[in-house]
């Protein structure tokens, strides 16, 4: 008989939890229940729920209007949190001591400190601390894990790697008028768009052995201990070439930026250059937008495109073959961020390692505060060793 769904409580119904955590829950019945959503001033008795995707789905689902009431309940199993970023670590935490699993947005918390001790209470109490770093099932992120899988014989090989640059840019000129132009703990860029670069680049290549910043606040919006733009160089050892490489690259360099000021009708993405070709790619993955505005859970199933980026945006591969360098369309994957919380589910009924686990995103967070001392001393600095 399959284990019964996992009651699920969602705090916070705003973009993250309308748009990238409640779709989910209700298109995935088989493994949860939306039980509960945490909204301090519902109007209506559907509150923003009901407002969102009607009246079916929020029936039955309970609306909470305090932490208290969500940790008080004994029927929730596991708490989503899609609150502002300076609540998840006293969340998360307290999500925890009450004896339930918990999936937190990024980024996990605002220290590496932090993230260590709600790591460290999850594990005391056998409880799944889930970090919600999505963008590892973004379409074009798949189809570059697997191009950098592709062995050394392999025409479309780009061979070894001496330069990988990732970049969230955007174009913006005024503030958002939202908690996240505030100087509170865990806010600016480099802890929303740069925890996801550090994650996917520590996925694909491990811990650098430097790093070196620079982040600051380019507009002068707003505080200026909130930052709009970084850039963030990784550095580790030079990879090993293929065999019969005449060219043996001295270094490899990671560079993770995020400019608020770019002008560009369509932005870059990854730009990865090696010793035999260099991959290019612009455009975002499309699930985000396509989660905005869909107008029911199901679309997720149903929508023949959904996680399809469309082939003007695929990635670009130049590859040098023999004294020629020959252009191909490398495809994107289809992504698909129900992987996720899939494997949230599995990790909590069958006791599966995650997919993603908090020890890596608290790695994240020790990098970001790195980034922020290398960039306020203008230095670059060592990463200390895991062995």
């Amino acid at each position: 008989m399959s284990p019964a769904p996992i009651k699920t409580c969602v705090l916070g119904v705003g973009l993250a939890g309308l748009t990238f955590h409640v779709p989910f829950v209700l298109a995935l019945p088989e493994l949860f229940t939306l039980y509960a959503v945490l909204e301090r001033n519902p109007a209506g008795p559907g509150g923003k729920l009901q407002a969102r995707f009607g009246e079916e789905a929020a029936k039955g689902v309970k609306i909470y209007n305090s932490l208290e009431q969500v940790l008080a309940d004994p029927e929730i199993e596991l708490v989503i949190v899609g609150t502002p970023s300076e609540t998840h670590y006293e969340f998360a935490k307290r999500i925890l001591e009450a004896g339930k699993h918990v999936l937190v947005d990024k980024p996990l918390t605002a220290t590496y400190a932090q993230a260590l001790e709600i790591g460290a209470l999850a594990k005391s109490k056998n409880l799944v601390l889930y970090p919600y770093q999505n963008r590892r099932w973004d379409s074009d992120f798949l189809a570059l894990r697997a191009l950098l899988r592709l062995p050394a014989s392999d025409p479309n090989s780009i061979g070894a790697l001496f330069e990988f640059e990732s970049r969230f840019d955007r174009f913006r000129t005024v503030l958002k008028g939202t908690w996240k132009d505030l100087p509170l703990p865990a806010n600016g860029q480099t802890y929303d768009l740069g925890a996801h670069l550090i994650d996917q680049s520590l996925v694909l290549f491990g811990r650098p052995s430097r790093i070196t910043a620079h982040i600051e606040n380019v507009r002068g919006l707003g505080s200026k201990e909130v930052d709009d733009t970084f850039t963030i160089r990784l550095h580790y050892p030079a990879l090993p070439a293929p065999s019969g490489s005449p060219i043996q690259p001295s270094s490899f360099t990671v560079i993770l930026r995020a400019s608020i000021l770019s002008v560009k009708s369509q932005q870059v993405r990854y730009v990865v250059r090696g010793t035999t070709g260099t991959f290019t790619k612009y455009g975002v993955d499309v699930q985000e937008d396509q989660l905005k505005v869909i107008k029911s859970p199901q679309d997720i199933k149903q929508l023949a495109n959904y996680g399809e980026e469309p082939e003007e945006i695929h990635g670009m591969l130049e590859n040098l073959r023999g004294e020629d360098v020959v252009r191909s369309v490398w495809p994107s994957k289809k992504g698909d961020y129900s992987g996720l919380f899939t494997d949230v589910a599995r990790a909590i009924r069958e006791g599966t390692t995650p997919a993603v686990r908090w020890e890596e995103s608290a790695e994240v967070i020790e990098l970001i505060e790195l980034a922020m001392k290398s960039s306020k001393e203008g230095r670059t600095l060592d990463v200390p060793s895991r062995a």
